[in-house]
């Protein structure tokens, strides 16, 4: 039982760090004004054996990037308030994830997509484990749950060689539960393990 509460109290810590290390961080931006502007959210939480974070495998039934596995999130709608906004909204359609149930850390680099958004990520921390995850099945096919561990570990990040405009492109990707992580997704994930990397965890 002490065990268990020393881990509840670092990651409660690494809630913390976390929160301060995005605070100080200065997000990237684009210069893409026909982009579509979009945004996602990249969510942590605490399960028994360690923190996790949640990812969709898309539908055959979506318009952009079918079966990929993905953070939830899409275009911005005109009555969203703030990215951040539409970063919630997006989550709660398509995981059933409540915005309140979300503690916001900060945010990412805005990057742009082959499919031309452009996208702006959040880090939230979700405030309760296990959740009622209530997937909205026309866009997403199941959950994927990493452990922040195993994306961390330098050896399971593996070199996603493409061409690209007739331009031969290394980008980042992972392999996790024999399910790639990929493109923008697989970006958006180092982007954020950089962040984590200066915890010195």
């Amino acid at each position: 039982r002490r065990q268990r509460q020393m881990c509840i109290r670092d990651r409660v810590s690494l809630k913390g760090e976390l929160r301060s290390a995005l605070g100080s961080y200065q997000p990237g931006r684009i210069d893409m004004p026909d982009a579509i502007p979009a945004a996602a959210l990249l969510l942590l939480y605490e399960r028994d054996d360690g923190v996790h974070v949640l990812f969709q495998e898309r539908s055959h039934q979506v318009e952009h990037h079918k079966g990929e596995i993905s953070l939830p999130g899409g275009a911005r709608d005109e009555g969203d308030e703030s990215a951040a906004g539409t970063a919630l909204r997006e989550t709660h359609e398509e995981v059933g994830v409540v915005p309140n149930d979300v503690d916001l850390l900060g945010e990412l680099d805005e990057i742009w997509t082959i499919s031309n958004f452009r996208l702006r990520t959040f880090v939230g921390w979700l405030q309760n484990w296990p959740y009622p995850f209530q997937l909205q099945q026309i866009e997403v096919a199941a959950l994927l749950e990493v452990p922040l561990e195993y994306l961390a570990e330098p050896g399971n990040q593996v070199e996603d060689v493409r061409e690209i405009n007739g331009r031969r492109v290394v980008l980042p990707s992972y392999y996790c539960e024999e399910k790639r992580i990929w493109g923008a997704t697989a970006r958006i994930v180092t982007n954020f393990i950089d962040v984590y990397r200066t915890l010195g965890r």
